[in-house]
């Protein structure tokens, strides 16, 4: 019995000894600035900022691989806390949110069909015929259930994005088979945005859609942050978006003679006041950073 114990004994100081040296030889050393920045993320780990998780974001904006304001729940005080811990100053910044590049509902699309397949816009989008336009929203909801903050609804038949409740995860983005939604700057709360993605010419465009562009150049000649792709419809460079001086980006909403330049976002309450007497028009979001262009179109 005192063999056995003994044994046991010897047998537990070793294993100690050999722990320990395993413990100093193979140790890696944490980078405490790792769990400082974790603990100043929200831990939504929502993948908004394009890494796996919180924790992963913190390791690479420790490693400098990642800016550190790059966290959409977590907002500017979120960076400002990140980039004290990296002791850094942040560049100027601004919040990304989703936009429709779409603003047709069920009346405004022709050619639409009876689709009796999967209830998908993933599925959809896979078979000819569903309606005229091959560009614009399907409408089935694949961006509703990828948004786990309830942030995106269908309203007969478009995408619609609630930006009380939206937090820039990009999500609905990647949910999107036409690639119609994009995650897009705003330099203020509403900002000016494209309301069309068929690259089509006119007269092809108005025969699938009652309001889509036409591309007819109007907005591009009134103001230069308006790029033409391909003579077919325009795109808003944001690089050069200035919600100060907008005269001439205001100019082109003016001219646009099918109302496709339409503002996007939360209304401040000067603009609310402004038109308190006014008609209320449709909700829609839209905006022109879209990779539609990239798309396999099939239906």
């Amino acid at each position: 019995m005192l063999l056995a114990g003994g044994t046991m004994l010897v047998m537990a100081i070793v294993a100690g000894y050999t722990l320990g040296w395993a413990n100093k030889v193979f140790h890696v050393a944490v980078d405490p600035r790792i769990e400082a920045i974790n603990a100043a993320l929200p831990g939504a780990n929502c993948g908004g900022c394009g890494c796996v998780g919180c924790m992963s974001y913190a390791e690479a904006v420790a490693g400098g691989k990642i800016a550190p304001d790059k966290c959409t729940v977590g907002g500017s005080s979120c960076a400002q806390a990140i980039a004290k811990i990296m002791g850094v100053d942040l560049k100027p910044s601004w919040p990304y949110r989703p936009v429709v590049h779409c603003r047709a509902h069920y009346a405004e699309r022709l050619g639409r069909a009876d689709y009796r397949g999967e209830k998908t816009c993933t599925g959809a989008n896979l078979v000819g015929g569903v309606q005229g336009c091959t560009y614009g929203c399907l409408g089935f909801g694949d961006c509703v259930a990828a948004c786990n903050y309830d942030a995106i609804h269908v309203v007969d038949g478009l995408a619609t994005v609630d930006y009380d409740k939206c937090i820039g995860c990009g999500a609905c983005e990647k949910a999107c088979p036409r690639h119609i939604i994009s995650m897009t700057p705003f330099k203020s709360q509403r900002i000016i945005a494209v309301g069309c993605s068929n690259q089509d010419m006119g007269k092809d465009v108005k025969a699938v859609c009652k309001i889509g562009c036409v591309g007819c150049m109007a907005c591009s000649k009134a103001s230069p942050i308006f790029k033409m792709t391909e003579g077919k419809i325009p795109r808003i460079n944001y690089d050069e978006y200035d919600p100060e001086n907008m005269d001439a980006t205001l100019l082109a909403v003016k001219k646009c003679p099918v109302k496709n330049l339409i503002y996007v976002g939360k209304p401040s309450p000067e603009h609310v006041e402004a038109v308190k007497d006014q008609e209320k028009p449709k909700i829609v979001q839209v905006d022109f950073k879209t990779t539609v262009d990239q798309a396999e179109w099939r239906g």
